[in-house]
């Protein structure tokens, strides 16, 4: 299913508001409706602790699981609740501030134009991949200089995160590359602690207001999701802004005419083709009814918000159509809802309203260099994620 996301969506969407799914030999439920998923992301009775889960209760689940790292990856404000997640989500507000985020737009800006000129050299003669060269790099680099990591190291980090979310990896494989980024990141805090610098590792070390301040653990496990998410999210926001765009030039032209800002883009890029498909999971700690539907206590929930992007009820009857025309303010839950909404929400949109202007700027007449049908989805579960994105730079 995951090299059919359009055909995933529909058979999900045929079952609202809630479906039935099995995630490699694990039920679950999944939430499919913009109003339910809304009710369910505030309800305080779906919380993020593995143990309410019924079937890790049992040992059903165990870490053989491949799909485990996603849910038990340790102390963080995403797998906490309620006034610990108000903590510890507290701490990186105070990191992550909209004064320290238009701090690093000149960074953001001037790394997106020396991935332009790299694509531009390596595009010069044919083919180049836009994913390898610029939509990869880019948020790499930028979470990167937030959190004070070498770049020497992004190489490493991405391929420990792509190798973390591939179906294809073994378990083994993946509980091993799984210690090695505790050890990473342990090392990283243990160093800022000792020689701290103007970046968000620092900062979450030294926050301290309202209450006792984070402990390595804690910061370790903030530091290994935000990496992941803040990476992962922004490459398929690019890739697929761009792939959208492409395969509907007459709205394109509206773009780089002026009539529609890019926000607008970017908006209903994350809307109906979410960089999320899936987020993994929640428990029910008491039976909740959605719809005549009851899930059970112990039960797991899932977000599906590809599924969610998609609804009729919310967006209209072209739900299932990308239209930069459609009446804004494009109100999807692509970053989530509630206590747990994304915290790299607006750093992701930063970065993709300076990459996708700049990109198309440099080259407004970049098509792909194969048909779009032949794009090839990463082995991921989770993530809307592409093998490579080729392109002709100049048509």
């Amino acid at each position: 299913m995951v090299q059919d996301l359009d055909g995933e969506t529909e058979e999900l969407r045929a079952h609202v508001p809630l479906a039935r799914i099995e995630l490699l030999g694990v039920p679950a439920w999944t939430v499919t409706r913009h109003a339910e998923a809304r009710q369910l992301l505030v309800d305080a009775r779906l919380v993020k602790d593995l143990d309410a889960w019924s079937l890790w209760q049992s040992g059903e689940v165990t870490h053989d699981w491949p799909l485990i790292g996603m849910i038990d990856a340790g102390r963080s404000m995403f797998t906490v609740d309620g006034e610990e997640h108000r903590r510890l989500r507290t701490k990186t507000s105070q990191a992550l501030t909209p004064r320290r985020l238009e701090a690093i737009r000149p960074a953001i800006e001037k790394f997106t134009e020396e991935l332009l000129d790299a694509l531009a050299e390596q595009g010069e003669d044919g083919v180049v991949d836009l994913k390898a060269v610029f939509a990869q790099p880019l948020p790499m680099k930028v979470v990167g200089l937030l959190m004070g990591v070498d770049e020497a190291l992004h190489p490493m980090l991405t391929r420990q995160y792509k190798a973390f979310f591939s179906m294809l990896t073994p378990q083994e494989d993946r509980l091993a590359l799984l210690a090695e980024l505790d050890v990473f990141y342990a090392e990283l805090v243990r160093e800022k602690t000792a020689h701290p610098t103007d970046d968000l590792t620092s900062a979450l070390i030294l926050a301290d207001e309202g209450g006792k301040p984070l402990t390595e653990e804690e910061v370790v496990g903030n530091l290994k999701a935000m990496v992941a998410a803040g990476h992962e999210t922004t490459i398929g926001l690019v890739l697929n802004a761009v792939r959208a765009l492409l395969a509907h030039p007459d709205q394109l032209r509206k773009v780089l005419d002026g009539e529609i800002p890019w926000e607008t883009v970017v908006e209903e890029t994350l809307r109906w083709d979410t960089p999320t498909t899936h987020l993994l999971m929640r428990f029910a700690t008491e039976d909740i009814q959605v719809g005549d539907q009851v899930v059970a206590k112990g039960e797991g929930v899932v977000i599906s918000y590809r599924a969610i992007g998609h609804d009729a009820a919310q967006h209209g009857d072209d739900a299932a159509s990308f239209d930069i025309t459609r009446p804004t303010p494009i109100r999807h839950m692509t970053f989530g809802h509630g206590p747990h909404i994304c915290p790299g929400a607006a750093l992701s949109r930063v970065e993709a309203g300076i990459a996708l202007p700049a990109l198309f700027g440099r080259f407004p007449e970049l098509k792909l260099a194969i048909a779009d049908d032949e794009i090839r989805k990463l082995p991921v579960m989770t993530q809307n994620d592409m093998e490579a994105f080729p392109v002709l730079l100049h048509g």
